[in-house]
Order: C-alpha cells, then sequence, then structure tokens
C-alpha cells in the first residue's frame, strides 16, 4: 500500500488558453481539487509555495479551508521556503490550521530554491548571520520551528498580565498536539536528507536533487532515501519516519490526455544547474498508456523506497480535469503495481 496524493503549484495565468486566470481562481479552484481527490479516494492534498509568482504563496489560509471542507484527506505543502519565514508566527499558525484540520496537516519545509526576484527574503526582513548563508538561515528557522512545536513554555510571563495565565513559562498557543511529528524536509541532497533524518523530521524529495553521482534520477534519489533511513535508525527516534516523492505521471486513456501529453517530449531526465554552483538533475516525466505506465513505474527505485506518491496536477487545465487525471492512476495504475 501507499499514500497518493496530489502537489498543485497553483499556477495561474490571464490567458484566454488558462482555466486558472486571477489567483482568486488557483485559492478556489485548489479547495475544490482537495474536495473531489478526497471523494476519489485520493489520501493527500499539498501545496507548492513561491513568493513574488502568480502561484499560491501564503499557504495557512488555504490549508485552513481545505481542513473545513474535507473530511480525511492529509493536507500538505511540498515545500514553504524557510528563509521567508517567521518560525514562531509560522508555529501559530500551523498550530491553528491543524486544528481547523483535525489533525490532518502534513507541513513540508526546506531551505528554498531560486525565486522570482534576488534574494526575495530580504523584502520579508531576514538577513543571514555574518558568515552564514540564506540556506544556512532557511535551516536555522526550520530548526526554531520544529523546536516551539515540542509545545513546552520558553517564555517569562508578565506578573501583570491582561488575563490569567497557566503557572510556569509560555509556550505558543494554539498548540496541536502530533504536529511536529507531521513536519518533513525537501532535501536537495543526500547530505540535507541526513540532517533531517537526525533531527526528527520526515522526508520530502521532489523530481529535482543534486546530481551526485552522475546515475539516472530514480537511482539517485532511491540512495538519498536509504541513506535517510539509515541516518533515521542511527538517531535512535521511536517512530517510523515518512518518506513522500513527487512525479508528473499521466496516465492515457482517453483523447484528452493523448493531446495534451501523448507527445513523450519529458521522457528523460535532464541535467542542468539551478544556480552558479549547483549541478541538478531532474526526474523524467510518465505519460502512456496503463500496461506501459505500470511497467515503466515498476522500474523506478525511488517510488518503491516511499511510502507516499504526490502526483504533480497541471492546474490550469481546471479542476474536473485534474480530478480525472488522479482518478485514471487511482483506477487503471495503482491496483496494479499494489499501491492500492
Amino acid at each position: 500500500m501507499k499514500k497518493i496524493g496530489f502537489l498543485s503549484f497553483g499556477h495561474w495565468s490571464p490567458s484566454s488558453q488558462s482555466g486558472t486566470r486571477s489567483a482568486g481562481d488557483a485559492l478556489l479552484q485548489s479547495i475544490d481539487l482537495a474536495v473531489a481527490a478526497e471523494e476519489l479516494g485520493a489520501d493527500g492534498a499539498y501545496v507548492r509555495v513561491h513568493h513574488f509568482a502568480r502561484q499560491l504563496a501564503s499557504p495557512f489560509p488555504l490549508l485552513a479551508a481545505i481542513g473545513a471542507r474535507t473530511k480525511r484527506i492529509e493536507i500538505g505543502t511540498a515545500v514553504i521556503d524557510m528563509r521567508y519565514e517567521n518560525p514562531l508566527y509560522m508555529a501559530e499558525d500551523a498550530g491553528s490550521a491543524d486544528l481547523i484540520a483535525g489533525g490532518r496537516l502534513q507541513l513540508g519545509i526546506s531551505r528554498g530554491s531560486p525565486e522570482q526576484v534576488i534574494d526575495g527574503w530580504r523584502y520579508f526582513g531576514y538577513e543571514p548571520a555574518e558568515g552564514q548563508s540564506d540556506a544556512d538561515m532557511g535551516r536555522r528557522h526550520a530548526e526554531v520551528f520544529f523546536d516551539v512545536l515540542r509545545g513546552e513554555g520558553f517564555a517569562q510571563p508578565n506578573p501583570r498580565p491582561m488575563f490569567p495565565n497557566p503557572p510556569g513559562l509560555l509556550r505558543l498557543e494554539p498548540h496541536s498536539e502530533g504536529l511536529r511529528e507531521r513536519i518533513w524536509w525537501g532535501a536537495g541532497s543526500n547530505a540535507t536528507a541526513i540532517w533531517a533524518a537526525k533531527l526528527g523530521m520526515n522526508l520530502q524529495s521532489s523530481t529535482l536533487k543534486d546530481d551526485e553521482t552522475g546515475e539516472p534520477f530514480h537511482i539517485q534519489q532511491a540512495k538519498q532515501i536509504r541513506a535517510y533511513r539509515e541516518a533515521w535508525k542511527e538517531a535512535g527516534h521511536a517512530r517510523e519516519p515518512r518518506v513522500s516523492v513527487s512525479r508528473s505521471i499521466f496516465a492515457l486513456v482517453d483523447d484528452r490526455d493523448r493531446g495534451y501529453f501523448g507527445r513523450g517530449n519529458q521522457s528523460d531526465d535532464s541535467v542542468g544547474f539551478i544556480d552558479e554552483n549547483t549541478r541538478s538533475i531532474f526526474g523524467r516525466s510518465y505519460a502512456a498508456e496503463p500496461d506501459k505506465l505500470i511497467k515503466e513505474l515498476a522500474r523506478d527505485e525511488a517510488i518503491a523506497e516511499a511510502d507516499t506518491l504526490l502526483l504533480t496536477v497541471p492546474n490550469q487545465l481546471g479542476v474536473d480535469y485534474n480530478a480525472h487525471v488522479i482518478e485514471a492512476i487511482l483506477k487503471h495504475v495503482a491496483p496494479a503495481l499494489g499501491w492500492r
């Protein structure tokens, strides 16, 4: 068995070719797709967070709204860029959204990737400490966020407060018990996956990672997952970790699918530089008739290693079509691979 969810970047464009023409469209359609995915039997509704872009940004109002409209499906991010975040305010937002959702949040966080503007986090008021990089700053914000989710008091109470305080040091409120075990780190390298394992965070691995060995993407990603699990074991954590991977997968079951994705021009990994210093490998997309798709996916070592698969969806094609994409995988592909 494998949990299967969708991942939306929430793009919008005023183009007449887009079914998502405004920020309002992107937000409301994301809610509707989560409701539809739950009805289809999917396990997760995840969104990507980008700043200064025509995409989903501030995630917590959206997560809370999805939580209020659904009952079972996991609700998450993949990922929130921690370079932009105030970790204490974020802990309050996350606690509120998780309580509204009844404890279903699965928050993916990361140090982030190159954004739409140069050093966008500076506009949010953040600067790396002397001698540190923006990546260091993102990981530091993540550590603070992860620590305060313990729910332990740390702030000295006012001796003459406006409202009565409980005894002892005060913690952030609202606190949602169990949320800390549902925090995931989006790792782009083996080293950051190991770092996350030592801290006790779950692992998210996307369709992009550092090209560390020159091997095919799925093999490098599988090795990353194995390194993470070994580090988790060595750290002695009491619970079992969770691992997700994301993929673009389209079962060609009708003429619409063949028209959109039947050309097969993304069936190979690609290599490039995500910044001046980082050589990265981008995982291939999968698009084929179900019988062929099943054979191709069975050879993907990283999917086999993960307990959760996130299907990246072309959100600008509309809610109905994206629900069809999800349903096609659940119905025509997942059972034959033992995912259902």
